[in-house]
Formats: structure tokens, C-alpha cells, sequence
């Protein structure tokens, strides 16, 4: 079921530009008023605003990448916020490598 879950949340240039922006969220996001964006992570505002979509679309698009363990969510205050789980696609990145 997670390569599934891996396959779903790769499928879409959306969810591809979240995983980019959030690689280096400083080039590609403004400060934040709560958390910090590397500590802690984008907020969800920010990044449905970078894709012009709704806060409801991107609760989906990001559903999908933290179901496939790319993205790790965090609670401050009443809003979400999205890191990439580094350790997770190191690990991917070698196993598709080993696999070739």
C-alpha cells in the first residue's frame, strides 16, 4: 500500500512543485508570522496561495504526500505546517538507484 501511496503523490506537477519549493523554502516563500520555515516547516496557506488553488485542494494534494511519507505535517496554533521528510527520500532516492 505505500508504493501506492508513493505513486499517487508523484503523479501530480503540483505535489512535484510543493516537494521543490519545500526543498529550499526560503527561496520560495515569505517570512512567517508563527514558525519558522525551515524549523518548522511551510504554512498551508502559503503554498495553496504559490499554486493558486483553494486551502480544501491543497488539504488533498497534501494528504497524499504525507500518506506517502515525503512530507511531515506540524500543528501550530490552528494552522499546518509542511517540511520535507529528508530521511525518507534519501532513503527512496538510494533504493530506486540500487534498483537500476
Amino acid at each position: 500500500m505505500q508504493d501506492v501511496n508513493l505513486y499517487k503523490a508523484l503523479a501530480n506537477e503540483n505535489r512535484l512543485a510543493v516537494l521543490e519549493w519545500l526543498k529550499d523554502p526560503v527561496a520560495h516563500f515569505p517570512p512567517q508570522a508563527d514558525g519558522d520555515l525551515v524549523a518548522d516547516g511551510v504554512c498551508g496557506l502559503f503554498i495553496a496561495d504559490k499554486l493558486g488553488i483553494s486551502q480544501a485542494t491543497l488539504s488533498a494534494h497534501m494528504r497524499l504526500l504525507v500518506q506517502a511519507g515525503l512530507v511531515r505535517p506540524k500543528k501550530i496554533r490552528q494552522w499546518i505546517f509542511y517540511s520535507r521528510d529528508e530521511d525518507r527520500l534519501r532513503a527512496l532516492k538510494a533504493g530506486a538507484l540500487q534498483a537500476l
